[in-house]
């Protein structure tokens, strides 16, 4: 099956970015894991605060590379033409890869107090916050690439085709890199610093990347199941409105007991109990759609990964989330296990997995296929269930950890130290460590599904 516009193909390259910076992560995650339960694990050679840094680092790096190849694939053919530039998307690509492995390089090789002061962070300070760590200079760098990137994308589009999903992908895009610019303020004011910190953190992830996340799983449902465009794109409007008007003041939960103004209490605890709902319409979506199909496609993976995106951002984005977002609970809960056990899951079923559905469903066409055989598929969907099984058990041991961390820490009338706690909390640690193996081994199966031969006429026709 050949592609229908040929620079769509310059998306390999960011999915394969985007894979190889994942496995990263998550060896950084197991190491993190190993040195919660013992500390001097790589001691001095990886301390704890780099290997964190270059996880989450990783984390935001491999997620961006996907979107931009998502992208890359999604706008040509939305817009009926061919990118406007596959020159620059080339350029771009080469340019991020290498600042990107410059920045994690550095992390790993220069004490952070000398990384500062050699690339000129006392001229405009924006080092030290909590996934915006780079470097100033670096931080320049990521602005150029995404502001190549959407020149690329927005001159597609607006020079083609106009649809509902690429003009909220647009948004989401724009959204992103305008939202990103809050990372270069950095008030002296440690309130401030942390108000305005999560005009990145929280508008990212809880705002402009949802638009992102409906948008490809939209894309690769049309796709996968032939149902009319116009029954999702109703959905998406819908979808796309809850998503803004719960996640935009449903930063306030961020808002809690840090100096700002007591009416956040009010405004973030009554947005952020809306916020599982569009999470929950995702899901309804994603399975209405499935059930109305008008085609067996016979890519049955990536419709197991648009589906488990739902579902698993439904859970980790809305269910986790709302357990401790209302101002009662996050009194005791903020800081905790119980925020890492959200963000785990959240950041998993809502922005990996919908990047693992569309290189699920791109890659092999971008091969020449239409599918990979189905022996591939099911190399693949064993992937799909182990990485998503660990996920589930990363969540729980985190969130057994968290509630026992709060009891002990917080609500017994003999509070414990948090070292003391932390102790008690081992056992969590060590299961929460098992469940990452299982998920690297799952990642690891993923990569090879991709170089699975199916037996001769194991590929399965299908009309687009």
């Amino acid at each position: 099956m050949n592609l229908k516009y040929e620079s769509q193909s310059v998306a390999k390259l960011y999915f394969m970015a985007a894979i190889g910076l994942f496995v990263g992560q998550i060896l950084f995650g197991v190491i993190l894991g190993l040195q919660y339960v013992w500390g001097d694990f790589l001691f001095p050679a990886i301390p704890f605060n780099v290997a964190r840094m270059v996880h989450t680092n990783l984390l935001i790096v491999w997620l961006l590379f996907g979107f931009m190849g998502a992208s890359y694939y999604l706008v040509p053919e939305e817009s009926q033409r061919e990118l406007y530039s596959v020159k620059l998307a080339k350029i771009l690509f080469w340019i991020f890869l290498v600042a990107g492995a410059v920045i994690v390089a550095s992390y790993l090789l220069v004490p952070y107090a000398k990384l500062a002061e050699i690339t000129g962070n006392d001229i405009l300070p924006t080092m030290g916050r909590e996934f915006l760590e780079q470097p100033t200079i670096g931080k320049i760098g990521i602005v150029i690439v995404v502001l190549g990137f959407l020149l690329n994308v927005g001159m597609t589009i607006l020079s083609g085709r106009k649809t509902v999903i690429n003009m909220i992908l647009l948004t989401g895009l724009v959204g992103l890199a305008v939202f990103f610019l809050f990372a270069f303020y950095v008030p002296d004011n440690l309130v401030l610093d942390k108000y305005f910190w999560w005009f990145v953190v929280h508008l990212w992830v809880e705002g402009v990347w949802e638009l992102i996340l409906a948008s490809l799983l939209a894309f690769v449902l049309i796709k996968v199941t032939g149902v009319d465009r116009e029954l999702i794109e109703k959905w998406l409007y819908i979808i796309v409105a809850m998503a803004l008007i719960s996640g935009l003041l449903g930063t306030g939960h961020h808002f809690f007991y840090i100096g700002t103004p007591s009416y956040w209490l009010w405004i973030g605890s009554v947005f952020s109990a809306l916020e599982p709902i569009p999470f929950f319409m995702l899901t309804l979506f994603a399975f209405n759609v499935v059930n109305k199909r008008r085609r067996d496609h016979p890519n049955k993976a990536a419709t197991l990964w648009a589906l488990g995106t739902a579902v698993m951002s439904f859970l980790g984005a809305g269910v986790w989330g709302f357990l401790h977002t209302l101002a009662p609970v996050n009194y005791y809960t903020h800081g905790t296990q119980i925020t890492a056990a959200h963000g785990h899951m959240a950041f998993y079923g809502a922005y990996v997995m919908v990047v693992l559905t569309i290189i699920s469903y791109a890659m092999p066409i971008m091969r020449g296929r239409k599918a990979n055989p189905m022996r591939a598929q099911v190399v693949e969907m064993w992937s799909f269930w182990l990485m998503t099984v660990g996920m589930v058990f990363i969540t729980l041991f985190l969130t057994g950890a968290g509630i026992l961390q709060v009891y002990l820490q917080r609500l017994t009338d003999t509070p414990l130290p948090f070292m003391a706690v932390q102790e008690k909390l081992a056992v969590f640690y060590w299961m929460r460590e098992v469940a990452g193996l299982v998920f690297l081994i799952g990642l690891i199966i993923y990569i090879i599904s991709f170089f699975v031969n199916g037996k001769e006429g194991d590929e399965v026709a299908v009309t687009d």
